[in-house]
């Protein structure tokens, strides 16, 4: 009879997370794992065979967290351009105030686009807030080419952001976000 795990799946997938997200994917070994979780190197072998494997069954984590964060955010937030900057800006919440910070999260983006299993997630990921943005934009004659530059743009200045270190990132981004609405305003409807 197999022993009962001490941590869920989810608890480790996020102790695996907390450490991609404060040393780096490269980091995230057996043993940096072993000693944040208090579980053996040789339990870790058993639940992900892989480091490859941890690190992919960890990213798919942050990938569901995202999604139910997405999900969430698109169904109490209003159908509307305001909405639309709303949504974009609580997505920016997580990459925190310190530009530092942001730039050791690109390295989860390097390990999604090296995994065609997480770069498809990525992708679907990309489609769903795309239609959820769309909405928002629902009656202009462009709704999806409106929402794919405005996912655009939010990625850019998050980009930006990261160089000027011009306050808070979700303050940063909502003006961008709103010079970007008011230089489409007058080919709006």
């Amino acid at each position: 009879m197999p022993r009962p795990r001490t941590l869920s799946d989810e608890q480790l997938l996020s102790m695996v997370f907390d450490v991609i997200q404060s040393e780096g994917p490269d980091a995230a070994t057996f043993a940096a794992v072993s000693k944040a979780s208090g579980l053996s190197g040789s339990t870790l072998v058993q639940r992900f065979a892989t480091k490859a494997g941890m690190l992919r069954a960890a990213l798919l984590y942050a990938w569901d967290r995202l999604d139910a964060e997405t999900a969430r955010l698109a169904d109490t937030l209003p159908k509307t351009a305001d909405g639309a900057i709303a949504l974009l800006t609580g997505l920016s919440q997580d990459y925190g105030d310190n530009p530092a910070s942001y730039a050791e999260g690109l390295l989860l983006l390097r390990e999604d686009f090296r995994d065609p299993v997480l770069r498809a997630r990525g992708g679907a990921w990309g489609a769903a807030l795309t239609a959820a943005l769309a909405e928002r934009f629902e009656g202009q004659r462009q709704a999806q080419t409106i929402a794919r530059l405005m996912l655009s743009q939010w990625q850019g200045s998050l980009l930006w952001w990261g160089f000027s270190s011009e306050g808070a990132v979700a303050d940063y981004v909502e003006r961008e976000l709103r010079l970007f609405l008011a230089a489409l305003e007058p080919k709006l409807n």
